[in-house]
C-alpha cells in the first residue's frame, strides 16, 4: 500500500484545486459544470450541478413579511395580500425552472416566472388571497 501526503493540488498555473485539510476533508475550489457523481447503487452518473437548488427560501407572510432564510435570494416584495413576489441574486438562465412552493396551512401556486422573479399566491379553501406565516419556495433549474 502506497501513501501520497498533500495539503494542496495545483494547477500548472500554480492556482490551487483542491486542498485538504487536518482532517482529511477535501476541499474542491470551482467545480465544472458538467461535474458528475455516481449514484448510490453505482449504475448511473448524474450531472451534479444540474440536481442543486439554485434558489430557496421561507418567509413570514403575515404582518410585516420578513425573510425567515434564504439562499440565492435578492428580495422579496409583498404585493398585497397573499400575494408575493420574489427575487433572485443570481438569476435564472431562462424561465422553464421549476418553482416549488409550500405553506403551513393555505394553499400556495406559482402567479408568474421570470428569470429573475416568482411570483406567488397564498389562498385559502374558497380561492381568496390570505396572508400565511409560513411561505417557502424551492428553485431547481439552470443559472444564467
Amino acid at each position: 500500500m502506497s501513501n501520497l501526503l498533500v495539503q494542496t493540488i495545483k494547477h500548472t498555473n500554480n492556482t490551487s484545486a483542491q486542498t485538504i485539510d487536518t482532517s482529511g476533508r477535501t476541499t474542491v475550489s470551482i467545480m465544472n459544470n458538467d461535474s458528475t457523481y455516481r449514484s448510490d447503487g453505482g449504475a448511473v452518473t448524474q450531472n451534479l450541478v444540474q440536481g442543486l437548488t439554485k434558489y430557496w427560501t421561507q418567509f413570514n407572510g403575515s404582518g410585516t413579511v420578513a425573510t425567515v432564510d434564504s439562499f440565492n435570494q435578492g428580495g422579496l416584495t409583498d404585493n398585497g395580500t397573499g400575494n408575493y413576489t420574489v427575487s433572485f441574486t443570481n438569476n435564472m438562465n431562462n424561465n422553464d425552472f421549476s418553482p416549488t412552493t409550500g405553506t403551513k396551512t393555505h394553499e400556495e401556486m406559482i402567479e408568474a416566472v421570470a428569470t429573475s422573479t416568482v411570483q406567488l399566491l397564498t389562498m385559502n379553501s374558497s380561492g381568496s388571497n390570505v396572508d400565511d406565516a409560513i411561505n417557502s419556495i424551492t428553485v431547481h433549474g439552470d443559472l444564467a
